[in-house]
């Protein structure tokens, strides 16, 4: 099948390569010439594991590209699918600004073409896609379920592992106007080896915040139980793991630290809780996970001062920039706020990350950024692992001779004695 997929972002592209390597057509659509440039050399414009050996052989076999002209990429597709980017506004909702100028754009192009599929794959609040109808009728003149098809197909990618989970995904989750565009969706699919559940295009959109949210209420439940099993002095990943291995828990996202971030859960949660709010439903549980995330980032910035009164004057190294190991993704990373507290206490940051200093860079220019690991412990009093890294793994407790003060924000250091963490 041809496929356009509106968006060279995180999950346009990922989406756009895992496409294209199960044997489809696919072109991507984007706005800025330099990274559409890129991207046709075979360079992603984002750090993701594998993406950069995947991206050059298909373009090298032309099975992938990008563009900044929807209407040609459309011309010849058979869907074309919506992934653009959703952020939150400040008070928490969703900014759909993007959503509606791609969907009167689509509409502008759908005038002179045979029946289509439009494809929701952004992140959208439950009745998002019914709006993006309306707008694609009004700016095409066309009739949805008649003259075209309308989809939400949710992604369920882990940043680091993207291509392995779209490739080899748990479910794929069809949410349909009608049969006929759910079928040729479905037979996109055809060639993946997961279940496959069709519903309305409402449910469709709710699954998606219904899963992230969850799974950020099991990370703020477990830095609630690793908080008290500091003050209890046990170890709350023993504790964790024997919780986990119940098979009706599982023992995922059951990793106590410095609290989530990244582009999907913050944004999920806070879009999920202010539409609940607006349905005048009480988001008590979501206001409590969004909270003590809040509180957890700042917890090994307490912690520290406990160990060392004072950090003014003091040169913190900081291990971990990304709010993950496996990408460069520093949005609602635990790291920025961690920075910015400790500057405010007068501490000297000195940060490693093995992809994503340049982008920590933009936004705390006055932090020594170092090389490696050995050049950001080197003269530092104290160290905060933030992020899982497996070379900061590989670490001993020779390599922080000197240094007075270890924590864990990550638990990757459990093979060195002695080593504590802000939850253990």
């Amino acid at each position: 099948m041809t496929i356009c997929m509106i968006g060279t972002g995180y999950v346009g592209l990922c989406s756009g390569v895992g496409f294209a390597a199960k044997g489809h057509r696919v072109t991507c659509v984007g706005r800025k010439k330099a990274k559409i440039d890129l991207i046709n050399k075979g360079v992603p414009p984002i750090y993701e594991a594998g993406l950069e050996e995947l991206l050059k052989r298909l373009v090298a076999d032309r099975s992938f590209s990008a563009t900044d002209d929807l209407a040609a990429a459309m011309q010849d597709a058979e869907a074309t699918f919506i992934a653009v980017g959703t952020p939150s506004g400040e008070d928490g909702r969703i900014d759909l600004a993007e959503i509606e100028t791609t969907s009167r754009q689509i509409g502008a192009v759908l005038k002179g073409l045979d029946y289509h599929v439009i494809v929701v794959k952004s992140t959208v609040v439950p009745g998002t896609s019914e709006k993006v109808i309306q707008l694609i009728e009004a700016s095409s003149g066309k009739k949805a379920g008649r003259d075209f098809g309308v989809c939400m197909n949710p992604e369920f990618l882990r940043e680091g592992k993207a291509l392995d989970d779209f490739l080899r995904p748990d479910r794929i989750v069809i949410g349909e106007l009608d049969k006929r565009s759910g079928d040729v969706l479905a037979g996109l699919y055809a060639g993946f080896n997961a279940p496959i559940l069709r519903t309305s295009l409402r449910t469709a959109e709710m699954i998606k915040y219904a899963s992230n949210s969850l799974l950020a209420t099991k990370i703020s439940f477990s830095n609630e139980i690793g908080n008290l099993c500091k003050k209890l002095g046990i170890d709350t990943y023993e504790v964790m793991k024997g919780v986990g291995l119940d098979h009706r828990i599982s023992p995922k996202f059951l990793e106590p630290g410095v609290g989530f971030g990244g582009s999907c859960f913050p944004k999920d949660v806070s879009a999920l809780k202010s539409l609940a709010e607006d349905s005048g439903c009480d988001a008590r549980l979501l206001t409590s996970v969004l909270d003590v995330n809040k509180r957890q980032r700042l917890e090994i910035v307490r912690l520290l001062e406990s160990k060392m009164g004072s950090v003014k004057g003091r040169t913190v190294a900081l291990l971990g920039l990304a709010f993950k190991a496996g990408t460069d993704d520093i949005r609602e990373a635990p790291a920025l706020d961690i920075i910015r507290a400790l500057q405010e206490k007068g501490a000297r940051v000195q940060a490693y990350d093995p992809q994503a200093a340049e982008n920590v860079r933009a936004v705390f220019p006055d932090v020594t950024y170092a090389k490696n690991v050995r050049d950001a412990l080197a003269g530092a009093d104290a160290c905060l692992i933030l992020t899982e890294w497996d070379e900061f793994r590989a670490l001993g407790a020779k390599d922080f001779y000197g240094v007075k003060v270890v924590i864990e924000g990550r638990r990757v250091l459990s093979h060195v004695p002695g080593t504590e963490g802000v939850c253990w």
